[in-house]
């Protein structure tokens, strides 16, 4: 009986001293790029991923889809008018690289003021945008 409890003690040390298995989180951890998009807080305090309605001084309307993946696309009458990538830097900077040759990334200073939101272009026209998804 001793044999098989000095047998046991030394199996149970032994098996105390293996070394911890590698973690498996590094290999289906997000893409660095992705990360900052789903976690990003907009100027209303919603994710920054949606679609948004931005009607300009001018009256033109647009939308804008902003996908969690860290792309964006901006339609005008159900036509496809910009592509690119962005980046909410914080609630009240909003940043976006078109997907054109040369492009550089331009950011839009945001807001909201009395339960309206605008936008301040890298232009200095200021838009008016509402949140319809997301």
């Amino acid at each position: 009986m001793k044999k098989i409890l000095v047998f046991a003690a030394l199996a149970a040390i032994s098996a105390c001293s293996q070394p911890a298995p590698a973690p498996e989180a590094e290999a289906s951890a997000v893409p660095e790029a992705a990360a900052p998009a789903a976690s990003s807080l907009a100027a209303d305090g919603g994710p920054a991923h949606g679609t948004y309605k931005v009607t300009r001084a001018d009256g033109e309307v647009m939308m804008d889809e902003v996908k969690p993946d860290g792309t964006y696309s901006t339609t005008m009458d159900g036509k496809v008018i910009d592509t690119g990538k962005w980046e909410q830097k914080s609630p009240s900077q909003y940043c976006f690289t078109k997907d054109k040759e040369g492009a550089t990334q331009e950011c839009a200073e945001e807001k909201v003021e009395n339960g309206v939101w605008t936008s301040k272009g890298p232009d200095g026209k200021v838009s008016t945008i509402e949140r319809v998804a997301g």
